[in-house]
């Protein structure tokens, strides 16, 4: 069994469980430390070089690292052995969830809730749902998998494509669709993110991984991430924070701009998922196969979006107020789809007994 499957063999934990709590709480946080110490958060604001905001650096860091010591690049070679599944999340992922989005996104903000967002902060919240829908789920994903029962070994190779083919593609695709919506895209900054946050940490925990391996096996790699999971944890909480703390004023003036963002991001998250579990059934896939590629089109990753948003837009940008609302509605949207996935195995031929 590889570390990945063993890690999710415990469920979602206690914490992850309430994950929505936790960031409701920072959200609140953010909101009250930004208002009583409005110096603090400027000063922070402030630590920036090339763009790039450090404190937030350092937090997302710990968020994506402990995720890239999972991936196992070795699982590349078990590519085609369920071609079916991974290719409803090819498809999916790369050429309907990030078009669907924008297209979503620019039917809010542009024209549904035009009366009720200023235009700048409609094109702001646009460009955070757009970096959400391009980049799919690495690492929770495997906990869905595993809450479903899928086939841990599909999910690592999904996973593992998938991260390899958002190194490549992640910046043309964003970049295309902010320049499709108006938005100006400075091509330097938006590479500059890709690297800092995909293809360093996708570098340093592969280098981790083998260390580890070498010294004692998949075991040194599960005993690793338990102990840096509490760092990716708190990492995420306190960049909400951050941001929250940096767009305090904005949301106690508006607070319905939270909900008002949360409806595209529904209605996308909902409705990809019923895509891709909808081909998957057509197409006769095992249902240990088809649960995970549903979910992996329907989870984000969400410490990437945040983090490209802060270095695009800023710390007090509307975009990255967008896509930690992503962070917030993606938990219990998650667990709602997995519990609906379970009701409906028996539409989905038997598993493959060798899973």
């Amino acid at each position: 069994m590889t570390d990945i499957s063993r890690t999710a063999a415990a469920g979602l934990g206690t914490f992850e469980r309430w994950l929505s709590v936790w960031v409701a709480l920072a959200i609140g946080a953010g909101l009250l430390l930004g208002n009583l110490f409005p110096a603090v958060f400027g000063f922070l604001a402030s630590l920036e070089v090339a763009s790039v905001n450090l404190p937030v650096a350092v937090l997302i860091w710990a968020m994506v690292y402990p995720m890239m010591v999972g991936v196992d690049f070795g699982a590349l070679r078990q590519v085609g052995d369920k071609p079916k599944g991974l290719i409803v999340t090819l498809i999916v992922n790369w050429l309907i969830k990030p078009f669907t989005m924008a297209a979503l996104g620019v039917l809010f903000f542009n024209y549904v809730f035009a009366g009720l967002i200023p235009p700048e902060d409609a094109q702001a919240y646009l460009a955070g749902v757009i970096l959400l829908g391009a980049a799919p789920c690495t690492a929770m994903v495997f906990v869905w998998s595993n809450l479903t029962r899928g086939d841990p070994a599909y999910t690592l190779v999904q996973v593992s494509v998938n991260d390899v083919i958002m190194v490549f593609a992640f910046a043309p695709i964003v970049a295309f669709l902010l320049g499709v919506t108006d938005i100006v895209v400075p091509w330097d900054t938006l590479l500059l993110s890709v690297g800092l946050y995909v293809m360093l940490p996708l570098l340093a925990g592969y280098v981790t991984r083998r260390k580890l391996v070498a010294q004692d096996g998949e075991a040194a790699v599960d005993a690793f991430k338990t102990r840096v999971q509490p760092f990716s944890i708190l990492g995420l909480l306190v960049t909400v924070v951050l941001l929250f703390g940096f767009q305090g004023e904005v949301i106690l003036a508006r607070p319905m701009v939270i909900a008002l963002i949360a409806v595209p991001l529904l209605i996308q998250s909902y409705g990809i998922f019923f895509v891709a579990y909808g081909a998957a059934r057509a197409w006769g896939i095992p249902f240990n196969v088809a649960a995970p590629c549903a979910l992996i089109g329907t989870s984000n990753f969400f410490e990437l979006a945040v983090a490209v948003a802060i270095s695009l837009f800023g710390l007090g940008s509307g975009a990255a107020l967008a896509t930690v609302v992503g962070v917030l509605v993606e938990v219990p949207v998650m667990l709602s789809l997995v519990a609906f996935a379970n009701r409906t195995k028996h539409w989905f031929p038997a598993d493959d007994p060798a899973a």
